[in-house]
């Protein structure tokens, strides 16, 4: 009988901690709600006791989710834990995920503490972990270059003392596909209290083999895989979820096992993470990318034409990627526009609708026809906008190639109107000055990226812009119009306003001292 292989998504937490891909608490949230659409079942909001952001951020996630578990991660230390369990406590359901290492490298160097020393400090924490929440799990840092003998002797200790789930991460992205196949049988063998709990991995793609080795897990007997959407994470990141679930689900025959996983919401999670962060996803990343199901070479176009089967091992409507042919415009009603929404996974409130018809028809009045990608980028700003302290009125520019150039921008911050101009190197740059002028930010221009969403002269521009601000928030804002000034300065004007309502707290979710991970 196929095994059930629970889903533990790591983005916001793991993933959140890779340069570039900060969020702020809103961010997260809307993510959250999207992954528990998805169908996983436990989200790692965060690590609380890292910044009081990352606190909030849990506690809010766990406010609002019902189905889906809701973890925190947590040293093997007492502030942690307790942190943790704070922030988990209004949760549904909810798990503290705590761990310490035990390599020899990461014992001697990082901890300076011996076996038997990591060994009674497992006994005492998981113990007291576990006298808070039922749900625990216990993670050894730097599994895969550890002892194994020491190894199953501390996860038979953690489990002893309340551990429903034991984890063997690849911190480094090391091992291979036949050593992790190897470790997970040896751990069965020689973990006599094993039957009282899941056997979980977490693997690093230095190597490239994150996703082959918590598959070779899978294989051995694992029962939870920890990933994160699109791969992201730190250094090189992590097993990418889409690729390990798609893998589970289109080889049943050779796993035997499945997950909780409503495929038809990987794209839109997928593009939803990007636009959140502004990175974009490789036009060859496997799954969700902008070539997976492309195919250009004369003899693979015949054969899908004939079958599709023949060059294409799954369909891209079993991962929410749909072939439209309606065609929507600025007569398109609202019923329309609500049912192609559907269609491509998404169900919005009747307040979400509404916001997102007038963009709509804003987007419509300028541009011919409405694709399904200008849909999914107008849907992403939507959803992802939190209420803005400055809005654009409008604006002008001036320029020339013997003329400087100008830009005059005029803001409404609730009822009142403000208005200034600047000189810039170029008509975006003097718009962002008079951004600067009037909204007091303090920010700089890290990265500015263009792109266009879609094909043609009436393309909707996507403007990503990267921002610093005061005690080194990072954010990055997203603009979307047919005219690309127009998009650059919503794109840094969204920056500003998430710097404006962050200052002082750290947004970037980084903590002022580094803390060492799994």
């Amino acid at each position: 009988m196929s095994r059930i292989i629970k889903i533990f998504d790591t983005t916001l937490r793991d993933g959140e901690q890779a340069p570039g891909y900060s969020m702020n608490s809103a961010e997260k949230l809307e993510l959250a709600k999207q992954l528990e659409i998805l169908g996983v079942d436990i989200i790692e909001a965060g690590f609380a006791i890292s910044s009081n952001e990352d606190f909030e951020s849990i506690r809010a996630i766990a406010e609002s989710l019902k189905k889906t578990t809701v973890c925190s991660l947590a040293r093997l230390a007492k502030g942690d834990i307790d942190r943790a369990y704070e922030a988990i406590r209004p949760a549904a359901h909810g798990r503290i995920h705590t761990f310490i290492a035990t390599s020899d490298i990461h014992m001697k160097h990082k901890l300076k503490m011996t076996k038997d020393e990591v060994l009674r400090r497992v006994n005492e924490m998981v113990r007291y972990a576990a006298s808070l929440c039922e749900d625990i799990e216990f993670s050894a840092e730097d599994a895969l270059r550890s002892d194994w003998d020491f190894l199953a002797a501390v996860y038979s200790a953690a489990i002893a003392n309340g551990a429903k789930t034991i984890n063997v991460p690849d911190t480094v992205g090391y091992t291979t596909p036949n050593e992790m196949f190897d470790l997970i049988t040896y751990l069965k063998n020689h973990i006599p209290n094993i039957d009282k709990a899941d056997i979980s991995v977490h693997c690093h793609n230095d190597l490239g083999m994150a996703v082959s080795n918590t598959l070779a897990a899978v294989k051995a007997g694992a029962s939870q895989v920890e990933c994160t959407v699109n791969g992201i994470g730190e250094r090189s990141g992590n097993a990418a979820l889409e690729e390990v679930v798609m893998a589970l689900n289109t080889r049943k025959d050779y796993y035997d096992a499945h997950t909780n996983i409503n495929t038809t919401q990987i794209y839109r999670t997928s593009k939803m993470l990007s636009t959140i962060t502004g990175i974009p996803v490789s036009p060859n990343k496997p799954i969700v990318g902008a070539n997976a199901f492309a195919h250009e070479s004369g003899i693979h176009q015949h054969g899908v034409m004939n079958a599709r089967t023949t060059y294409e091992i799954l369909s891209p409507e079993s991962v929410g990627i749909y072939q439209n042919r309606m065609v929507l415009g600025k007569h398109s009603g609202k019923h329309a526009f609500q049912e192609r929404l559907e269609e491509l996974g998404y169900n919005l409130s009747p307040e979400e609708l509404e916001k997102s018809f007038v963009s709509f028809k804003s987007l419509a009045e300028k541009k011919r026809e409405i694709s399904d990608r200008d849909i999914e980028a107008l849907i992403g700003i939507e959803q992802i906008k939190d209420s803005e302290l400055f809005t654009l009125e409008r604006f002008s520019v001036s320029s020339g190639t013997s003329v400087p150039a100008t830009s005059a921008v005029t803001l409404r911050k609730n009822d009142e109107i403000v208005e200034d101009a600047a000189l810039g190197d170029g008509p975006i740059d003097a718009a962002f000055k008079a951004i600067d002028r009037l909204t007091s930010s303090g920010a700089k221009l890290i990265n500015y990226t263009i792109q266009s969403v879609t094909e043609g002269q009436d393309a909707l521009g996507e403007v990503v812009a990267k921002l610093s601000g005061p005690n080194g928030i990072t954010v990055t804002g997203r603009g979307l119009s047919t005219d690309i000034i127009e998009a650059s300065i919503k794109a840094y004007l969204n920056g500003v306003n998430k710097i404006l309502k962050a200052s002082g707290t750290g947004a970037s979710g980084v903590p002022a001292e580094p803390i060492e991970t799994i």
